[in-house]
């Protein structure tokens, strides 16, 4: 049970795999279609494809998509024809085409410059994911004897005691004519009579479900489009919810049996409500969960009676969040119910689950953050983070007590594995960094102990040092900042460092390995990621402190960490770059307005710098479920003031900036292009004002850069395209911060 502000799925769903296609197989440019029109509703057999290796990403799971939220990219449509663009740059479609192809032409002659610098960085970072990743391997499903798994595309069955490496090919997207599509999501039925799967593009922002028959000759049974999220209530029963427009409200059933039927069973009426499944990991219940930013309610499905109508658990109570679980006929209930409003375990009757029944089972200390929860039969694990280190908490129901397990001080991110059967002795999962690849590891309830896999053939490096800081904030909040350098370094004031911040929807930074990471710290520069108010880093009341009208909080944070880093020989201005992602841009923006000295160069992918025009805009599918997190000005004077003071656009002014380089896409409904452009183009002339006024020979002047991309989008790139837009911010702050050939002091870590 994967926790976070607000709520759309389990992280670890009883029965499947959240498959990230961040490494899927290279691919040609993806034209915009949605997938359910190139799949042919006929028998297709399956017959062989290649192998080859997937990574495992499970988004925020038990929290709404943070649709401005970067580390899960996902896109939207084309912005609308005909639709007048307000903003004080581009007032019509003339204007904004002319823009974006002024923009594109601008990038095309810039690019150039970068183009020998790129190509190294690329032919690096490939080395080193070949080096790494494709060590890791794909996840596995183990029901009974029978093991399922995904690479390339496609899903295979082994046995689990085979030692010969036979297996069936169970699913092909190549086979089955949709090659461009990736794995994202899959759901075996209780029997494994059924498996299904949904698929998704690039470019498609609706996922489609394919329900697959198997057997000897596996079959496509059916194919549902636009669905978002799907569980198996039974051998033959299946419910899902629909997306239109970035929203999920419908929720339907379908059977499998002789007579085939679907019907609407859920409708969410509420805008700012969002509606998920999840299945009980010892499957007892089904779960329809309806969840705002702030509030939750849960409606159960009895697995045993699948066609009886849903049961309330508890009513939507403004603030409350809850999610549940099930054993021993007792509902175990996740919630910030009672004080204070942190998450606590409590429990309740099936039968009388109002929360005036609930008793507390654990509450988490003060200033801890709850990642991910999973339920076994005599057993509780919570993964939880205090002070920027990572516990294991486990829960014996059997005898009342609580064993509390501090993990590797290197770790910074969890990865739970699945385990869809909830009698299991051992839990598995992996950790990780920015910086080291994941390292599997088990918990044994039988053993009652910490198990480290086998070493794997990467090892963990040994000369990149960890340090965890606290920067006073300006009103005193001590603020975390964990960083990342080479233990050989010497003269770190010297070195290049890049700061990473978001700082919004409670969400924690990604701190999960990336491969450009391991090349910075094998380069010599220093990272540093900082945990801002409005994050989720230190529970949901670090979220409350840094939501609507505390943002500002997070930008006094972010300065505070980053002079903090300059006081202790991190690095130094003119050394210092900074990046941000979606949400992230906010903060960002509002530092390079209020104090730009800090930094040199700034990298901004797919970034909300537009708050308060957006924030107006109520025909936009999220802006009323985000109001929860920015505030609402249409309705509030105060509100639209306070954004005001903030909002990067908004404060833009004459005055040397530090250089940016932004990439936006095309096709992202979540982050309007419009407002990308306005801010670029607003920027670009008080850059130029700022240099004009004050112009004498030598005088350095910012780069401002915009690249757009056609494809890829605000949550789902392939791996070429990702691996380009990497390689390009690389190269840029290379080139910024003069980082050629670092000092002789540094050796590699290797």
């Amino acid at each position: 049970m994967k926790v976070g502000t607000t709520c759309v799925g389990l992280r670890n769903l009883l029965q499947g795999l959240s498959f990230s296609v961040k490494y899927y197989s290279k691919h040609n440019h993806l034209q915009t279609v949605c997938l359910y029109s190139k799949i042919k509703h006929q028998k297709c057999h399956i017959l062989d494809c290649s192998g080859g290796t997937c990574t495992h990403w499970t988004g925020p799971p038990r929290s709404i998509v943070p649709w401005r939220f970067f580390s899960c990219k996902q896109e939207g449509t084309k912005i609308p024809a005909k639709r007048k663009q307000n903003t004080s740059i581009t007032t019509s479609e003339h204007l904004y085409k002319d823009l974006l192809k002024s923009e594109r032409e601008n990038w095309n002659d810039i690019s150039k410059g970068y183009k020998a610098m790129t190509k190294r960085i690329k032919e690096k970072l490939e080395e080193l994911h070949n080096k790494y990743m494709f060590n890791s391997g794909s996840p596995r499903i183990r029901f009974g004897q029978n093991v399922y798994f995904e690479e390339n595309g496609c899903i295979f069955l082994s046995k689990a005691d085979d030692d010969e490496g036979n297996v069936d090919v169970l699913f092909s997207t190549e086979d089955l004519g949709f090659s461009d599509a990736f794995i994202q999501r899959i759901r075996i039925s209780p029997d494994q009579k059924y498996m299904a799967i949904s698929l998704k593009s690039d470019n498609c922002e609706e996922a489609t479900c394919v329900i697959m028959k198997l057997g000897h000759f596996p079959a496509v049974e059916e194919v549902i489009p636009s669905v978002f999220s799907f569980e198996w209530a039974t051998n033959d029963v299946l419910y899902y919810t629909s997306q239109k427009n970035l929203k999920c409200q419908n929720v339907f059933m379908t059977t499998f049996t002789n007579q085939k039927h679907t019907e609407l069973v859920y409708t969410e009426q509420d805008a700012r409500f969002f509606v998920d499944i999840y299945c009980t990991k010892d499957r007892r219940f089904l779960t329809i969960n309806s969840n705002s930013k702030t509030t939750s309610e849960v409606w159960l499905v009895d697995c045993r009676h699948p066609f009886k109508l849903p049961a309330l658990v508890q009513a939507r109570t403004k603030g409350l969040i809850y999610h549940i679980e099930h054993r021993n006929d007792e509902l175990y209930i996740l919630t910030t119910y009672g004080e204070p409003a942190e998450y606590k375990l409590m429990k309740a009757p099936v039968a009388s689950s109002g929360m005036e029944n609930w008793q507390l089972v654990y509450a988490l200390e003060k200033k801890t953050k709850l990642v991910d929860l999973e339920m076994f039969s005599d057993h509780c694990i919570m993964f939880l983070k205090n002070a920027g280190h990572l516990y294991l908490n486990v829960i014996s129901f059997v005898s009342h007590s609580v064993q509390s397990i501090k993990l590797p001080t290197w770790a910074c991110e969890f990865e739970l594995e699945s385990h869809p059967e909830h009698t299991t002795s051992t839990c598995y999962f992996q950790l990780t960094s920015p910086v080291h690849p994941p390292k599997r590891f088990a918990y044994s309830f039988k053993e009652n102990n910490l198990i480290e896999q086998a070493v794997q053939e990467v090892p963990i490096i040994t000369n990149c040092h960890t340090t965890r800081l606290l920067a006073k904030s300006k009103d005193e909040t001590s603020v975390p900042i964990t960083v990342f350098h080479n233990m050989n370094s010497k003269e770190l004031h010297r070195k290049p460092l890049l700061v990473h911040v978001y700082g919004a929807y409670g969400i924690d930074l990604n701190m999960s390995f990336k491969e450009e990471k391991r090349m910075l710290i094998e380069e010599g520069w220093i990272l540093a990621y900082c945990h801002v108010r409005g994050g989720g880093e230190l529970g949901l009341s670090w979220h409350k402190d840094g939501c609507q009208q505390n943002k500002l909080k997070g930008l006094h944070d972010l300065k505070a960490c980053i002079m903090l880093l300059h006081e202790l020989g991190f690095s130094q201005p003119k050394y210092t770059a900074l990046a941000a992602a979606s949400a992230g841009g906010v903060l960002a923006g509002a530092l390079c307005n209020a104090d730009p000295e800090l930094i040199r160069a700034v990298v901004l992918q797919a970034p909300f710098v537009d708050v308060l025009n957006t924030m107006m805009k109520t025909h936009l599918p999220l802006t009323i479920e985000e109001q929860e997190e920015w505030g609402n000005p249409l309705a509030d004077e105060k509100c639209m003031k306070y954004i005001k003071s903030y909002c990067p656009y908004q404060n833009i002014k004459t005055q040397c900036y530090p250089s940016v380089f932004i990439t936006a896409y095309e096709n992202d409904q979540r982050i309007p292009l419009a407002g990308v452009l306005g801010y670029v183009q607003k920027l670009r002339k008080a850059v130029l004002d700022h240099a004009s006024d004050t112009s004498k020979k030598g005088n350095w002047i910012p780069s401002i850069i915009l690249d757009i991309q056609a494809n890829g989008s605000h949550c789902d790139s392939s791996w070429e395209d990702s691996l380009n837009e990497v390689a390009r911010h690389l190269a840029f702050l290379n080139k910024e911060l003069e980082v050629r050939h670092l000092q002789q002091d540094t050796k590699s870590c290797k």
